[in-house]
């Protein structure tokens, strides 16, 4: 039953991010609330369509990330099987939601919608790419947990 639940829960981790992904986007592409600033101009939503990748590095190659993003993908989803360890496997979710929402963007427009723009931050950004980093970090974390604990 515990494996059960484990999979139930990493599959509406899945969900969880693709939608607050798909939902924040939609906000943004259909409100004024592109170009506001919250926190004295710490946190800005700004509008921005990407066609490469982080820093918008290799614009322009959005079927070579449609192709790569998948196989990264389907890497993740063999990974998952692999990993014994329950915060990297839930984190291996958080990832793999925002690969989705990052992708459906890619298929659907053609371009990755970012949208936060944080003062101090070289770039902007999704909450696809907010879910992908916390998942990185929970492994990095994971990581040096399970270092400590060889120790």
């Amino acid at each position: 039953m515990l494996k059960k639940n484990k999979h139930i829960c990493a599959f509406l981790i899945v969900v969880f991010v693709f939608l607050i992904d798909r939902i924040t986007k939609n906000i943004i592409v259909s409100s004024d609330i592109a170009g506001v600033s919250l926190m004295g101009g710490f946190l800005n939503f700004h509008y921005v369509e990407n066609t490469g990748v982080a820093f918008g590095f290799l614009k322009g190659f959005n079927m070579f990330f449609i192709l790569f993003n998948s196989l990264l993908l389907v890497f993740l989803l063999y990974m998952r099987r692999k990993t014994k360890d329950l915060l990297s496997f839930y984190a291996l979710h958080f990832i793999i939601g925002g690969a989705l929402g990052n992708i459906f963007d890619r298929i659907k427009h053609g371009y990755v919608v970012d949208f936060i723009d944080l003062k101090y931050f070289p770039a902007v950004f999704n909450m696809a790419d907010f879910f992908i980093t916390c998942g990185a970090v929970m492994i990095m974390f994971g990581g040096v947990k399970e270092e400590k604990c060889e120790d």
